[in-house]
């Protein structure tokens, strides 16, 4: 039942709580959620909903600020309602549900249906779990609200503000395994209005030069390998060195400079992934768009997460397009991107972001 006394004490201070409407079918997953809201000073359960029949007359009566979704319901389930939902009366909602063996292929169709969050239920008697499940729901929620005042296609999530100015933003693109392809197809749609864009692709030695004059020669941006200390220009891209790792640091009288530097390697990799997407967060903050290309394994995809928590845009380049889908899954695991797009969209997506047109790729003249 929604908490009136918890939504009244807000009324009388002026405050606004977040209205929250809990669709499952199990009525002890409605009552864990509804206690995880009762116990937050800005949030209140306005309706229990057993299934989908429920949950569409409650949410055109109650209009609810954020819903959260079960996946396995009787008639109707969660997927084929999230898609109606996001097509009639498009709402933000959290996907809370038990892993199955369909359970990443869930996830990802979530997302793309515009699922703003996908959390796992906590497996009964796991030491710590419920509280780690309740700071999680949480979380998502409050991410969740911000979405209210937009809706993108694929992964909805807040959208960064003045995106049309690009003065102190920066683009930070993660690959590997497939992306030597991957990228040339991405930089072709970007303009040449676009702020700096730093690349780190898992290469040894030796090659990097040789494949940023490749990129130099193939699209609308300049393209070189990264010197540290480096200015860093709007129209331009730089390419980590092979065997390296390409960072970003604030420079003394304003901009950005490249820091190239040895050192270990990081999540088994250098140049990693990781290592420049923690200094875009860490500079650049919510004036940086992550993107994550195909590739093997999971390097850069909790520093996407940090970069999101900065208040980043990242997009992630969907299963179908992916030469290898591990890195773009494990950033979406990671609760780190707010979108997820065929390769081919991405590049006209992030100058969308920027109010820039995006260019024409050879293949489309």
């Amino acid at each position: 039942m929604p908490n009136q006394s918890l939504r009244s004490s807000f009324a009388s201070t002026g405050g606004a709580p977040l209205r929250v409407l809990v669709v499952d079918d199990s009525a002890t997953a409605r009552a864990m959620l509804c206690a995880i809201l009762a116990r937050q000073h800005d949030m209140v359960c306005v309706g229990e909903a057993a299934d989908a029949l429920q949950a569409r007359e409650m949410i055109r009566g109650l209009d609810p600020d954020v819903v959260t979704l079960d996946m396995v319901m009787p008639g109707m389930d969660g997927l084929d309602f999230l898609e109606r939902l996001m097509r009639l009366r498009p709402t933000p909602v959290v996907v809370i549900a038990a892993p199955t063996r369909q359970h990443q292929t869930t996830v990802l169709r979530a997302a793309a249906l515009g699922a703003v969050a996908f959390i796992d239920k906590p497996l009964p008697g796991t030491p710590g779990a419920i509280e780690a499940f309740e700071q999680r729901v949480v979380v998502r929620l409050r991410e969740a609200a911000r979405t209210r005042q937009g809706r993108r296609t694929g992964w909805m999530t807040e959208a960064p503000v003045s995106l049309a100015s690009t003065s102190g933003r920066l683009i930070a693109i993660g690959a590997s395994t497939g992306g030597t392809e991957a990228t040339p197809r991405l930089l072709a749609r970007l303009s040449p209005a676009a702020p700096p864009v730093l690349i780190v692709q898992h290469m040894p030695a030796g090659f990097s030069a040789r494949y940023a004059a490749r990129l130099n020669g193939l699209g609308p941006l300049a393209v070189s390998e990264a010197r540290d200390g480096e200015p860093l220009q709007s129209g331009h891209a730089y390419v980590a060195p092979g065997g390296q790792h390409l960072a970003v640091d604030r420079a003394a009288g304003g901009g950005f400079i490249a820091r190239v530097t040895d050192g270990e390697l990081v999540q088994r990799h250098r140049p990693s992934v990781d290592v420049l997407f923690r200094s875009v967060a860490k500079v650049a903050g919510e004036r940086a768009i992550g993107v994550m290309l195909t590739g093997m394994g999971g390097d850069g995809a909790l520093a996407m997460r940090l970069l999101r928590e900065a208040g980043a845009y990242n997009l992630a380049q969907d299963e179908a397009t992916s030469a290898i889908f591990g890195m773009p899954r494990e950033a979406i695991r990671a609760g780190a991107c707010q979108e997820v797009l065929p390769l081919d969209a991405i590049g006209p997506r992030v100058m969308a972001l920027l109010g820039l047109r995006s260019e024409t790729s050879p293949a489309d003249r």
